[in-house]
Parts: C-alpha cells; sequence; structure tokens
C-alpha cells in the first residue's frame, strides 16, 4: 500500500512514521508513505497556498496548488474530468466527515494507494470537495489547528491492520471495538502487588474458562461504558 499525506508542515510526520510500528511497517516493504508539501505546488512566487474567504471569514486552501499537487502524484489530470480508479482514493481530514471507527477504517485496506490531505485554517474551497476529494473523515467531534493529527491517526490506525504488520494477528482481533466489544483487562507480574492480586482464572491455565471469563468481562465493560455498541 501507499499512503500520500499533502500538508504545509511536512516535519510534523516525521516523529511517527519513523518510529514503532510504523516504520517496521515500511522496512517490510507492506507500506510506503510520502509527504509531500503543499507549497510545493503553489504558482505564487512567495509558495502562498490560501486566501481569504469570500465574503468573509478566515484562510482558505486555493484549488490550484492542491489539484497540482493531486496531478503530480497520479500522474494523470484529475479536472475536469477525473479517471475512475478503484484501486485509490482521496481523502479530506475534516470535521464535517464521517466519524472515523474500526469498521470505516477497513474498508480502506481494500485501496492500494491513499491520498490524504490534512488542511488548516478555515479548511479548503468547496470546489475541491466537488471535484478532487472522494471521501471526508473526522477523527471525533472537537476541533484541532489542523488536519496533521488527524493524518496520523488515521495511518496509525490503518497501518497496524495491514497483514503482516502485526505479528500476532489474535492479538488485533481481540482487540477492543472487534466484535462491538470493548477490550477484556489485562494483567501481568507480580500476581500479587501490596495485596492487589490477579484474578486465580487468568493462573489456572484452563484456556475454556479464561476466555469465558474475558467475554463476560468485555461485555460488562462494554454495557457500562460504551452502551451503544451492543445496540
Amino acid at each position: 500500500m501507499i499512503i500520500d499525506v499533502i500538508t504545509i508542515f511536512p516535519k510534523m510526520f516525521s516523529p511517527v512514521i519513523k518510529e514503532s510500528i510504523i516504520k517496521r511497517a515500511q522496512n517490510k516493504g507492506l507500506v510506503k508513505i510520502n509527504i509531500h508539501n503543499l507549497r510545493d505546488y503553489s504558482s505564487c512566487p512567495h509558495k502562498k497556498v490560501d486566501a481569504p474567504s469570500y465574503g468573509g471569514g478566515g484562510m482558505v486552501f486555493r484549488m490550484e496548488p492542491l489539484s497540482a499537487a493531486l496531478e503530480a502524484i497520479l500522474k494523470y489530470k484529475i479536472y475536469p474530468k477525473r479517471n475512475k480508479d478503484s484501486t485509490k482514493r482521496i481523502i479530506l481530514l475534516s470535521p464535517k466527515g464521517k466519524t472515523l471507527n474500526q469498521k470505516v477504517i477497513k474498508k480502506f485496506l481494500n485501496y492500494e494507494r491513499l491520498i490524504i490531505l490534512a488542511p488548516r485554517y478555515e479548511e479548503v474551497d468547496e470546489r475541491v470537495k466537488g471535484y478532487l476529494i472522494e471521501e471526508e473523515i473526522s477523527i471525533g467531534d472537537y476541533v484541532l489547528s489542523g488536519g496533521e493529527l488527524p493524518a496520523m491517526v488515521f495511518i496509525d490506525c490503518l497501518v497496524r491492520l495491514i497483514p503482516g504488520v502485526v505479528s500476532c494477528k489474535e492479538s488485533i482481533k481481540k482487540e477492543s471495538f472487534e466484535n462491538n466489544l470493548l477490550d477484556f483487562p489485562h494483567y501481568t507480574r507480580p500476581r500479587d502487588f501490596r495485596g492487589l492480586k490477579v484474578p486465580k482464572v487468568l493462573l489456572s491455565g484452563n484456556h475454556k474458562k479464561i476466555e469465558e471469563w474475558r467475554r463476560k468481562k468485555s461485555l460488562e465493560i462494554t454495557k457500562k461504558r460504551r452502551p451503544d455498541l451492543l445496540e
């Protein structure tokens, strides 16, 4: 899979994509992540990519540099007539988008290439959405300074699901939000810390009873904290 990110703050991504699971996934050749500076595609002498909103308001990303960036990445014109390509998806991180969850992120595994736009300020010219963007994604009902952090969340959430990235497949299947349940409690050494003890069933070696206990706890926690998932 190839993931391209278009941003005006490319340096923000280095600490995330060059560490831990995402770094290992790239080293294995399972994913390639390209960070593009939107200013490189501006025809303006000062490399500006935004302009004031018509009618008053904040700064808005202009269509010209965004279309130039997308066409450079895709190697073909996407406006006014776009090539239909089921292997690629152009995504805008936006508070107005579909809320990201485990079910939503999994569908992006079906694409060979994802192009993610991380906007700033008052987002993008609406025509960008009409002619260039194929999907809008939000990571929650709150406002951030820009789309960089949401893009990092999206990438981390997606990359770890790519087959071969996480060595233990079973650990992914049992995580929170899989099967609409929150994860069960986990314990490790020591067995007894100042009187706080690990549940005996986890030390029993009886895998059937352990699975039953974990299932029960998952249901209890989900019912208490996120009953909406059980609906």
